[in-house]
């Protein structure tokens, strides 16, 4: 199974600050072959290099001088050469000569040739900047190609470079001020395909430009749903006014990658793994970008370096849905409480009710629905009285859960009504010949059924909603009774996978609340997953665990987020999963889970085709009005095939 980054849609990328000096071009070559020598070693053999890397950016008048020009010439070609030994890729910056004018240059070499050459079209000529002086812009370029020993080389700024061994990876190149400008030049190239834009610049350091630096680059990846990498000259260019840094990033659709660190006078490096797979599937999603208007372009075709798939440079997060960092989650957590306490609140505005029903098991999912309700009724001003939580113990609830729901209840202020299921289950038992010791389906879904009869009566008693509990993992596994926990007036979990309930709960205990009311939200954090349907084991201890049944909800919100959000392939979660998870779960284990998680995805859909309304928190919704538009009767032939195959494989690696 672990073949190619290419075979998953893949490909590595490096952005070089190379050691430099001055229009020392033969140190400044040698410097450059020894970067392509660090990178190999890293798998790494497509790289890019800063403005003018071969003659130094800071050379002042000596760009007009011929010796200087010749040597570059001559320094570009025994880089080709270089390049064709390493199987490398290169867009290097030079000053080039055509046709009696002077340009400012980036120049592609692949397949130990120069396949093209890209003039800067946007000249800085303010405060520090005086390129005029020097150079032209590409808008005054008298060809479109240059004649050098007898080979016409492609030039201007119409150039795509098309990979022939990967799909969809295309690069276009930019020069430095291109970007920096209010219409870059790389927005056309990825109207016209570009997947991967490369900017080469010189951009000296000044206080603040960093951060701004950064920013420009992660948001014009963002911008074209590509991959961005910025190679930046480094301290080795003249002091004489200014400072240059080498601060060199590669950003992919808004999210940085790597960077290299600043100030060094030797040689930096930074790599990537880009995923080309994922930014056509971003393309395919948004209409708005693909009818842009678009230029015609040439297409020069090149060969991609390929890299082991087991080499994988990329931070595979197992928990998609939880970001990392205490600030960042802490933002998180706000801003989904924000969303969804207003999207209730809302509800109760337009409705004028002034009381809402919820089922409270002492589990997480009506846990946090209570507390998005409690947070709602204090930003509308009306009283927690107005909150009915119910509890409805059962056949299979324990003193735990009962205790943790009663206890909340109790301590966040909200009215409280226990109402027991028994008696009124044993009668519908009764009533459709059922026996009680057969715990089959049916025994479980009356029972569930029993609590949502239940809720929706109360609230028609009260003239309140019933508020949902179910979560988007359990929408995505259908793991709610039809019409029973399925159904409510309005969802307010509807939008938030399992693994980010826990952590919100969690996140509640530490920051929100104090004393009785954390302890008992600790606990329900700790409490394994359970519909509580059937009874208790002999301790009174919970016997009927979800996710031994479905599966760990860790790698079910993984291949949600992976199937859903990404569209990527069996294969692809596959391996992902396997860099993500590490040892935690073997390969059988994942592809035995996902064939779960495909089959009741495609299975279930006809709950979802018809859910109650409900906030969207993220990125991956599931509302049939909203993000997901499926046919409930959707044949899941084609891809438990691919699973299948990849189960063989896995046995025979056995």
């Amino acid at each position: 199974m672990d073949k190619t980054l290419s075979s998953y849609g893949m490909m590595r990328l490096g952005v070089v600050s190379p050691e430099l000096r001055v229009a020392d071009i033969a140190f400044n070559t040698e410097r450059i072959v020894e970067a392509m020598d660090e990178a190999a070693a890293r798998q790494c053999r497509f790289l890019v290099f800063p403005e003018l890397c071969v003659t130094g950016y800071t050379c002042g008048d000596l760009f007009f001088q011929s010796a200087l020009l010749d040597q570059t010439r001559e320094a570009l070609f025994r880089l080709a050469q270089e390049s064709s030994r390493r199987q490398s890729v290169l867009a290097v910056g030079a000053p080039i000569e055509y046709a009696g004018r002077l340009f400012n240059c980036a120049v592609f070499i692949a397949d130990g040739r120069i396949l093209g050459v890209v003039p800067k079209t946007f000249l800085p000529n303010t405060s520090e900047f005086y390129e005029e002086r020097w150079f032209s812009s590409s808008l005054d370029a008298p060809g479109n190609e240059i004649l050098w020993r007898g080979e016409r080389i492609p030039f201007g700024t119409d150039l795509l470079f098309k990979a022939e061994n990967l799909e969809g990876c295309v690069v276009g190149v930019e020069v430095c001020e291109d970007a920096w400008v209010a219409n870059p030049p790389s927005g056309e190239m990825a109207w016209g395909g570009a997947t991967v834009l490369l900017n080469l610049s010189a951009s000296p350091e000044i206080l603040g430009k960093e951060e701004y630096r950064r920013t420009l680059v992660q948001s014009q990846s963002a911008r074209c749903l590509a991959a961005y990498a910025y190679a930046s000259a480094g301290p080795g260019e003249s002091s004489t006014d200014l400072v240059f840094s080498g601060h060199s990033l590669i950003a992919e659709y808004g999210a940085l990658l790597a960077q290299t660190e600043r100030f060094s006078f030797e040689t930096r490096l930074a790599t990537a793994d880009i995923d080309i797979d994922r930014l056509l599937g971003e393309r395919r999603r948004n209409n708005s970008f693909v009818v842009a208007p678009r230029r015609s372009f040439r297409q020069i075709p090149f060969t991609l370096p390929d890299a082991p798939a087991h080499t994988l440079q990329r931070d595979i997060t197992a928990t998609p849905f939880v970001p990392s960092g205490e600030e960042a989650q802490a933002l998180r957590c706000r801003e989904i409480f924000a969303l969804q306490t207003t999207g209730l609140a809302k509800r109760l505005r337009h409705t004028g009710v002034q009381k809402a029903v919820v089922g409270l098991s002492g589990g997480l999912d009506s846990t946090l629905a209570l507390l998005v309700m409690v947070k709602a009724f204090d930003a509308l001003g009306i009283d927690r009285e107005g909150i009915v939580a119910v509890t409805m113990p059962g056949f299979g609830t324990t003193s735990r859960t009962r205790g943790n729901a009663e206890g909340l209840a109790e301590r966040l202020g909200v009215t409280l009504r226990t109402i027991p299921i028994d008696a009124a289950v044993r009668q519908h038992f009764a009533d459709i010949g059922h026996p009680e010791e057969k715990h089959d389906i049916t025994y479980e879904n009356a029972q569930a059924r029993e609590r949502t009869q239940i809720l929706m009566d109360v609230a028609n008693q009260e003239g309140a909603l019933v508020i949902g509990t179910g979560d988007l993992s359990e929408l995505a596994l259908g793991w709610c009774t039809y019409n029973a926990d399925h159904m409510s007036m309005y969802g307010v979990n509807a939008g938030v996978p399992k693994t980010l309930v826990r952590y919100l709960v969690s996140w509640c205990a530490e920051e929100e609340f104090s004393g009785e009311t954390a302890a008992i939200l600790v606990d329900i954090c700790n409490t394994p997953f359970s519909p509580e349907l059937l009874p208790p084991d002999k301790d009174g201890e919970i016997l009927q665990v979800t996710e031994d049944q479905v599966g760990p909800y860790l790698l079910h919100d993984f291949f949600l987020f992976h199937v859903v959000r990404l569209s990527f392939s069996p294969a692809k979660i596959i391996f992902l999963a396997q860099h993500a998870f590490g040892h935690t779960f073997s390969n059988e284990e994942i592809l035995r889970w996902l064939m779960v998680f495909y089959r009741r995805f495609f299975s279930q859909q006809f709950k979802r085709s018809c859910l109650p309304d409900g906030p969207k928190v993220g990125s991956v919704a599931l509302s049939p009005r909203g993000d997901w538009r499926m046919p409930s009767d959707a044949s899941v032939a084609l891809w438990l095939a691919q699973l299948e195959e990849l189960e063989k494989a896995v046995r025979s690696e056995e």
